[in-house]
C-alpha cells in the first residue's frame, strides 16, 4: 500500500499538507526570533531574502530561528561537525507516520503524550522527538551509539524543560544491535533516518554534488555545510546493510511496536527490502513518497501486527486519546 500526499496550489506543493513550511522563509519573523541569523541574509537577483545554504554557520542559525519561532525550542545548537538536519524534511517524516498512524485508525490522528515513540539513531540534534512532540504532543524515547551526540541531545532537553519530560534519550552501547537494550515497553511506532553511506569517500563526494548545486561557482574539496559524523552519514554496508539488520531484528520485537519505520533515500534498495520484510513475515508493509525540490525519498513502514492486533492495540491505547483528522489543515 502505497501512502500519497496532498497538494494545493500553495507554495513548496511537495511539502505536506500540515508542515508549517510549505510557504517561502519569512526572513523578516526568522531574524525577529533569532536575530544572529540577520547578518547571514541577503536578497538573491530575484529580489528576495535567502541565505547561502552552502555556509554552515548560515544554515545552523537558520535552523536556530526556524526552532525557536515555529517550535518553541530555545537554545538549541549541536557540536561542531555534528548533522546539522534540514527542518522542513524531517518535519515531513512526522507528518507522513502521524497519517500512517491515522490510517489504522479510521483517519484520526492519535495525539497526546501517550502515543510512545522510538527514534534509533536521535542524534545530537535530537530533530525527530522535537517536531513530534511540539506538532503532536508524542512522547519520544531517543537512542544513539555516540556519546557525544546523547550529551548534545540531553542539553537541548536541559535548556527545554518541557521537552525534557517527554522526551529520554539513552546511549545504546551495543553498536550492533538497534532494539535491544530499549526500555521494556510497547512503542506506537519506530522512526529512523540510517545512515546512507558506505564509506566516508562516499558521503565526501555526495556532499560535493550538494555543494556545487548550491554554488555557482564549483569546488573540488568538499565542505560538510549540514555536517556529519560517519555513524550519521556512512556506515559499513551503508543503507541497505543497515535496514537490512533493522528489519531482521525488527521480528524480535514484532509485538512490542505497532509500526517500525524507516527512511530510505535509494530507490533500488526496495526490492531487497520488499523482499526480506517477506521472509520475515511483515503483515502489512507501507510505502509514503516524498519528493522535496529535486530530492526524492520514501519512508518504508511494517507492522508484524494483524488487523485483529492492530484494532486490539488501538482499543487498549489509543481509545481515549485525542485525536486530529488525517485530512485537517
Amino acid at each position: 500500500m502505497t501512502l500519497n500526499k496532498k497538494t494545493d496550489t500553495k507554495e513548496k506543493i511537495n511539502f505536506h499538507h500540515r508542515s508549517k513550511h510549505r510557504g517561502k522563509y519569512d526572513f523578516s519573523k526568522l531574524t525577529a526570533s533569532y536575530p544572529a541569523l540577520a547578518p547571514y541574509v541577503h536578497l538573491n537577483k530575484f529580489n528576495d531574502a535567502t541565505i547561502n545554504f552552502a555556509n554552515a554557520k548560515a544554515v545552523l542559525y537558520l535552523n536556530k530561528a526556524i526552532l525557536q519561532l515555529d517550535y518553541g525550542v530555545s537554545n538549541w545548537s549541536i557540536p561542531d561537525g555534528y548533522l546539522c538536519p534540514p527542518i522542513p524534511g524531517r518535519a515531513d517524516y512526522i507528518h507522513h507516520v502521524a497519517d500512517l498512524l491515522g490510517s489504522s485508525n479510521k483517519g484520526m490522528i492519535p495525539t497526546g503524550n501517550q502515543i510512545r515513540c522510538l527514534d534509533i539513531g536521535v542524534g545530537a540534534n535530537c530533530i525527530y522527538p522535537i517536531i513530534g512532540h511540539q506538532e503532536y504532543g508524542w512522547s519520544f524515547v531517543g537512542i544513539d551509539i555516540d556519546e557525544n551526540a546523547i550529551k548534545s541531545a540531553k542539553k537541548i532537553l536541559d535548556y527545554n524543560p518541557e521537552l525534557n519530560k517527554y522526551i529520554t534519550i539513552i546511549q545504546q552501547l551495543d553498536t550492533k544491535e538497534l532494539f535491544r537494550g530499549i526500555p521494556n515497553e510497547l512503542f506506537d511506532l519506530s522512526i529512523c533516518n540510517p545512515p546512507f553511506h558506505a564509506s566516508e569517500k562516499e558521503a565526501a563526494a555526495a556532499n560535493l554534488r550538494k555543494i556545487n548545486n548550491l554554488n555557482a561557482q564549483r569546488i573540488s574539496k568538499p565542505r560538510l555545510n549540514f555536517g556529519g559524523k560517519n555513524n550519521e552519514l556512512w556506515c559499513e554496508g551503508g543503507e541497505a546493510l543497515f535496514v537490512n539488520n533493522m528489519i531482521t531484528q525488527s521480528k524480535e520485537f514484532a509485538t512490542q511496536v505497532f509500526w517500525f519505520t524507516t527512511l530510505i533515500s535509494k530507490q533500488d534498495h526496495l526490492p531487497r527490502i520488499y523482499q526480506l520484510l517477506k521472509k520475515v513475515s511483515a503483515a502489512e508493509v507501507v510505502t509514503i513518497n516524498m519528493q522535496h525540490g529535486n530530492k526524492t525519498s520514501r519512508i518504508v513502514a511494517w507492522t508484524f501486527l494483524n488487523k485483529d492486533e492492530q484494532k486490539n492495540w488501538i482499543t487498549k491505547r489509543w481509545e481515549k486519546l485525542t485525536y486530529i483528522n488525517l485530512q485537517s489543515e
